[in-house]
């Protein structure tokens, strides 16, 4: 790639995003690097992270249920920036198809990160609990081989495109409740005849530069848990350069219907906390 390469250009702004990001997260504490580690390395290989990370947060009672969502975007967003230099480099998709992709996942999460701060810790608990219900069944079809099996095209045009940044923006929004974008963003990439492929630079591009800009609005707002973040950022960024570079794939069927199980009665349990009163679920307060 040059310098005037417009992918060149893209990545170069993403640094200056991430470089911005780091910059205004001054303040710093060891965290939970194991989970970071774990749910990166799956996120990397194709599992996810949020929905993961949002369990592990509550077996282990690690952070209050009002801050898992503006955690999961602030800590887990480093991670996701490696893994958008690696495959935005090594993936060919249109350029324009993944800009606007990206800015459209941009614009959802600016509004969706905003709306999601304000809200109150019950409301805030049943959608965690529909998010964790909605992973479940996508994490379940993926085990199955139900997911539409795509076409050739590297780039979207007219209709097709239009559809595409719609929907982007979109599952940025929800994002910020904690729906991770991966796999909703493989589905709709292989429904509009995109070769699979292409989703992985769609999806972690898109990601890699709304997470920064709509975990700032949480950081700002003060909703979000500052050491579980660092632990998943510390954590979670071997955990993706060894899934990248090391592993590249793993028979993961097994994973994913283990982690089905555990999602489900995640997102039972926060929706039966959304219908109590009481102590409200807050961070362990042992060290690291």
């Amino acid at each position: 790639m040059t310098l005037s390469d417009p992918k060149t250009i893209l990545l170069a702004a993403l640094l200056l995003v991430t470089a911005i990001f780091v910059s205004l997260w001054s303040r710093a504490s060891w965290g939970r690097l194991g989970v970071g580690f774990i749910t990166d390395f799956l996120d990397t290989l194709g599992i996810g992270s949020f929905a993961t990370t949002t369990t592990l947060f509550r077996m282990r009672k690690l952070v209050a249920d009002e801050n898992i969502p503006g955690t999961l975007n602030v800590g887990h967003a480093l991670p996701t920036v490696v893994q958008a230099l690696i495959y935005i480099t090594i993936v060919e998709v249109d350029f324009t198809t993944l800009s606007l992709l990206i800015a459209a996942a941009i614009a959802g999460s600016w509004i969706g990160a905003e709306i999601v701060a304000g809200m109150n810790r019950g409301a805030i608990q049943r959608g965690m609990g529909v998010a964790l219900l909605v992973a479940a069944v996508l994490m379940a079809l993926t085990a199955l081989n139900r997911f539409p099996g795509g076409g050739t095209a590297f780039a979207l045009t007219e209709g097709k495109l239009v559809a595409a940044v719609g929907i982007n923006f979109a599952l940025g929004a929800l994002m910020t409740l904690g729906i991770g974008l991966y796999a909703p963003c493989m589905i709709m990439v292989s429904l509009l005849g995109m070769n699979p492929t292409a989703a992985f630079p769609i999806m972690m591009g898109s990601c890699a530069f709304l997470m920064p800009i709509a975990g700032y609005r949480f950081i700002r707002k003060e909703r979000y848990d500052l050491r579980a973040a660092m632990g998943l950022a510390i954590g979670g960024i071997p955990g993706v350069l060894i899934a990248a570079l090391i592993v590249g794939s793993l028979p993961l069927n097994w994973v994913r219907w283990l982690v089905v199980v555990v999602v489900v009665y995640a997102a039972i349990s926060l929706l039966r906390s959304s219908t109590q009163r009481g102590v409200p679920h807050v961070s362990d307060p042992r060290p690291v």
